[in-house]
Order: structure tokens, then sequence, then C-alpha cells
């Protein structure tokens, strides 16, 4: 059998950044350590870190409790009012906040400043656009599909400034901004999609177009993974999405002459191999 893996898959920049903040805060830092919901879209990890005592705030709620302790803001990043409300409680902060998402909210206050309506490009329940949300003002927007932009308060000639999250699907995004681009509006396009997203959706697309399998690794809540899976799905109608190797059926790629592997960004890679070890040893059986 052969079997390709994906060379994106896997951590991305930010993800990786992020984890290894917490693991320093477990060996370095003092007193107890909460992070702003799970560090990252993947059980095996938060378990680990949960049984090295780190905590998991699910709430403003359960933040605005806290009295004392290291709070650490997780790659999505938060919006504006998270930050006032950790200083104003006296907490320890560490800003684990992906880099490439800081950038869209720097965006978010410039072209608020400037008299743009911010349309961001994404899905408005994940918490990365509910940050980005958090920067701007209450012009501000999200799309996610097409049959949104027809229903938006916006009137011909308005200026707008047109971001994205930084996982969306570049596709779609380039196809609801061409939509947007027709409306007769003032727009300024800034693709902040990031380029480790583009890259493992276009090579999980290319691999998944020559294969006779495909297997999409990545936590249940991940919206990256999602994605990965959907682009994967229409490019192989044989694409399986699991969380682990447990989730895998042998017999979903026993009969297969080629399988796939990629993985969304917060997929340790022990995963990755687990699934790639066990996928290779299933025609020898």
């Amino acid at each position: 059998m052969n079997v390709i893996v994906a060379k994106t898959a896997g951590f991305c920049f930010g993800v990786e950044r992020a984890v290894n903040q917490v693991y320093d805060q477990i060996e370095h830092g003092t007193g107890t350590i909460y992070t702003l919901g799970p560090i990252i879209h993947n059980e095996e990890v938060v378990r680990d870190l949960e049984e090295k005592g780190v905590k998991v705030l699910a709430s403003r709620e359960e933040l605005e409790a806290l009295k004392e302790g290291t709070v650490i803001i997780r790659s999505h990043g938060v919006g504006r009012q998270v930050y006032d409300l950790i200083e104003k409680k006296g907490l320890h902060l560490v800003d684990a906040t992906c880099p490439f998402v800081k950038k869209i909210h720097q965006i978010m206050i410039k072209q608020n400043k400037e008299g743009r309506r911010v349309i961001i490009i994404g899905d408005e329940t994940h918490p990365e656009v509910e940050g980005i949300k958090g920067w701007g003002d209450d012009r501000t927007l999200v799309v996610k599909d097409q049959d949104q932009i027809d229903c938006l308060p916006l009137v011909p000639g308005e200026k707008l400034c047109i971001v994205s999250q930084t996982t969306f699907n570049y596709n779609k995004f380039k196809d609801l901004v061409e939509k947007f681009s027709k409306k007769g509006y003032d727009i300024i396009t800034l693709n902040t999609i990031c380029n480790a997203t583009q890259e493992r959706q276009v090579e999980a697309g290319h691999i998944a177009s020559e294969v006779d399998a495909m297997i999409v690794i990545g936590g249940r809540n991940s919206s990256n993974t999602r994605k990965l899976y959907e682009i994967c799905q229409n490019k192989c109608k044989n694409t399986y999405y699991i969380q682990t190797l447990d989730d895998l059926d042998p017999e979903s790629v026993n009969s297969v002459r080629s399988v796939g592997i990629t993985a969304g960004a917060s997929t340790p890679k022990k995963i990755i191999e687990e699934v790639h070890t066990n996928v290779r040893a299933v025609k020898r059986v």
C-alpha cells in the first residue's frame, strides 16, 4: 500500500507556540495556571495539561470569579474587554495569541479609525472570530456564506474593509469577496488567511485527488480540520475524519491501493505517526 502523509500536517506555528508557552508556565511559573478555553482543539493535549494542573476557564463568569493566578490567552485570541478585565483583576497574563491573529486585531483598530466598516469572513461562533470582532466597533459584521451578503444592512458606496478568519477556506473567501465587489461598495480586501492554512488546504486537496482513501485527523471542534475534511471529501469520496487512532476502522482502508493522511493545526505529531504506522500495517495482516 502506498501511504502519503502531508508535509504540512500537524501543529502550525501559532498552535505550537501557544502549547509551548503553557508547558513553560508549568515548569517555571508560580500559582495556578488557567487557559481561557482549551488551549487548542485537541482533547489529548488538553487532558495532558489538566493532569499537570492546568485549569480551563469555560466562561467569562469563571474569569471574573478569579482572585489570583496566571491566565493564558490561547492562540485564537480574545477581544479588548477581556484584556481590560484581566488587568483590572490584577491577574498574571500570558498572551499566546497567534501573531497572525494579532495582526487582524490591529487591522480592525486601524480601519475603524479610518471610518471603514469591517466585514469578517468566517464563522461567527468560532473563538478566533469572536476575539477579532471584539476589536471592532458596533458596525462590524461577520459573513460565512453568500446568502448572508444580500441581507446585510449596507448601502451602495459604503466604505468596507474585508478580512478573514485565519483558517477559512481560501476558495470560499475569494468567492465571497467577488460577490461583495459586485455590490458597488468602496472595498479594501485583506486576505488574512495564514499561509500555513492555505498551504495545508492546497496540499490536502492535491493528495486527496490522487489517492483511493483519505484520512483527516483532528479534534471534533477544530474549524481548520473540518475545512480540510470538506476539501478532501470533495476530491475523494472515501474520506474519513478521525480524532485518534481509536477512531480508525482498519476495514475502511484494507482494500485500497493508496491512502493519504493529513491533519489539522491542533493535531500532535505523535497521533499522526500512530495513524501512519497503523495504516501501513493494515495490508500486512
